[in-house]
């Protein structure tokens, strides 16, 4: 086993083809992290690999770079395939490979997760994708329906394997790696280490070199941590508002994809605020000038992806927004650690949605800190913030200018119209903020129904647990805060799951429903949280949200199903052992 934390090298000393090892250096990274620098060579030298480190330690380019450097772009079939526990982490993974492979002329890479038709993942498979992500369901799925074929494939890796194992694929990915051809290299990277994690790797891998890298430091205490909960107005409405009235030197902005980054840098630019994107698709040239204007000030808002400001080190960045919540936990440490560098304190505020509410308790977890809530500025702030400003520039014009000129034209024009200096005045300021108006509107109210709904909701509380999933839909579109939020279903693949035991069964008379209906209403738990459900005779099995609060675990403690008292306790045990109906559910995402 090799457990060296702080081996770091330069790419260009790891055997990487030149492309590669160019394509990384444009994205601003020099040396390589432990897990790279312990993991690229024996995967360069053909070994199986069983990595254990944790999530945001750089695994993507650990796998990927020396994946990428075996595939015949020739060869128009798939020769890598990832495994990732959910669909954000899946397109995460195969946008990071796209990155590396830039200048690999004729690769293709093929995402396939549920939630998605599956004709344009016909297309990207015709196409000749050499390189396929996805999640367990999907892939399986395609593999029987036989528009995934493997024959040619060389190269395999699982991420995340114990998110896998939590989320009940255990059982799809060994009927996956079944069906590899026999001599196909394997990669296996987990945060921790369970008996069936090991019983996988033990079956399927073959004299792996074990890499062990230790957990991310924790986040500095120095960052005050904030979480606004998005309802009622969008996230860009959101964002202009901390922009205008909250006091920093250098803002960050994480989002989820490039497009993303060019898209919510025009918007701000378009309300007043001078704005860079930074992205995976700019030249080194570009991302040089780029982080200068930041450090310099010619500009304070920096819009990014995870992959390209892992590393920045700017120490005037004083805020860090994260518009969309990172795919994983461990990313969540980086970016907030973009701020309070070199001693000074920072802040960041996290935008979540009703469904995403549990990332918190994970975040506070890792941080060894508390996020609180957020209250956005409201209207009246925005327009005291807006008055003091312009007073400010008035009064700064007066002391800096020459102004006896504009005096004496505002005096005859008061004489000529009749009107007095304050008039003038009034109606100079007026134009003035026609474009950012100094009273702004009140923000607009959801319509009459929707508003009725949610007061009976409220009303319910823990009785009626659709309130909860009323409130998780109502924040789903960012542009529909006039209309009646639209009726979604939290996808399974965006939770992080975990199984717990319950003494009640089927000699109980114990029901699926029974289950649900008991910790729904106990804990008011949107019921889109509880997972598969497995019953046994004196016992069960229930997925639940990893991270559940000591006051919920205590009550579920004392509930009873059919007078028989839960008891429930922690299982490594999978929640499914054959399939059920919210398993085939969960499969298909």
């Amino acid at each position: 086993m090799t457990d060296l934390n702080n081996a770091s090298v330069g790419f260009d000393t790891l055997g990487l083809p030149e492309n590669l090892v160019s394509a990384v250096k444009a994205l601003g990274f020099e040396s390589s992290t432990a897990i790279q620098a312990q993991t690229i060579p024996p995967l360069l030298a053909g070994k199986d690999v069983l990595g254990e480190a944790q999530t945001g330690t750089g695994k993507t380019a650990a796998f990927g770079l020396p994946a990428l450097a075996k595939i015949d772009v020739t060869i128009r079939k798939p020769q890598l395939m990832v495994l990732a526990p959910t669909r954000e982490l899946a397109i995460q993974v195969a946008e990071a490979i796209e990155t590396f492979a830039k200048d690999m002329k004729g690769l293709r890479v093929a995402t396939l997760y549920g939630g998605q038709s599956y004709q344009p993942q016909f297309q990207q498979l015709e196409r000749g994708a050499q390189v396929v992500v996805g999640t367990p369901g999907r892939l399986m799925d395609h593999l029987r329906r036989k528009s995934l074929k493997l024959a040619n494939l060389s190269f395999c890796v699982l991420d995340e394997a114990d998110e896998m194992l939590n989320m009940g694929f255990l059982e799809d990915i060994e009927w996956i790696l079944e069906h590899l051809p026999e001599a196909t290299q394997m990669a296996l990277f987990s945060a921790t280490m369970p008996a069936q994690i090991r019983k996988v790797a033990n079956r399927f891998l073959k004299s792996p070199e074990h890499i062990k890298i230790a957990a991310v430091k924790k986040v500095k205490a120095n960052i005050a941590q904030y979480a606004w909960k998005v309802s009622g107005i969008n996230k860009m409405t959101a964002l202009e508002r901390i922009a205008e009235t909250v006091d920093y030197d250098a803002m960050i902005i994480f989002v989820r994809t490039r497009n993303d980054t060019i898209e919510v840098a025009e918007k701000l630019e378009r309300a007043g605020y001078a704005a860079l994107a930074l992205n995976g698709d700019m030249n080194q040239a570009q991302r040089e000038r780029t982080v200068e204007q930041l450090k310099s000030g010619v500009s304070s808002i920096l819009v990014a992806t995870d992959v390209v400001a892992r590393g920045l080190d700017i120490p005037r960045i004083s805020l860090v927004i994260n518009y969309d919540l990172p795919s994983d936990n461990e990313a969540y440490v980086h970016r907030i650690g973009r701020t309070g560098r070199a001693g000074r304190s920072g802040t960041a505020i996290s935008f979540v949605r009703p469904r995403e509410m549990y990332s918190l308790r994970h975040y506070e977890r890792l941080t060894s800190g508390t996020v609180a809530m957020y209250d956005l500025p409201n209207i009246q702030e925005i327009g005291k913030a807006r008055i003091e400003r312009t007073r400010n520039e008035l009064v700064s014009l007066v002391a800096e200018k020459e102004l006896t000129a504009m005096c004496e034209i505002i005096e005859t024009m008061a004489n000529e119209s009749e009107l007095s200096m304050v008039d003038l005045a009034a109606a100079l300021l007026y134009q003035k903020q026609l474009k950012q108006p100094l009273q702004p509107k009140e923000d607009p109210k959801p319509r009459r129904e929707a508003r009725e709904r949610n007061t009976r909701n409220d009303s319910r509380g823990a009785r009626d647990a659709r309130g909860g999933r009323n409130e998780a839909r109502g924040g789903r579109h960012d542009n529909r805060t006039e209309r009646t939020p639209r009726k979604v279903k939290v996808a399974r693949s965006d939770v992080d799951w975990q199984t717990y035991r319950l003494e009640v069964g089927k000699e109980h008379g114990a029901r699926p429903g029974d289950i649900v209906g008991a910790i729904a209403n106990e804990i008011s738990l949107d019921s889109s949280y509880i997972g598969a459900i497995n019953l046994h005779d004196k016992h069960s099995f229930v997925q639940l949200p990893k991270g559940m609060p000591d006051k919920s675990f205590a009550q579920l403690k004392r509930v009873r199903v059919r007078r028989q008292v839960l008891d429930i306790s922690v299982s490594d045990a999978p929640a499914a052992q054959a399939p059920s109906r919210a398993r085939k559910e969960q499969r298909a995402n």
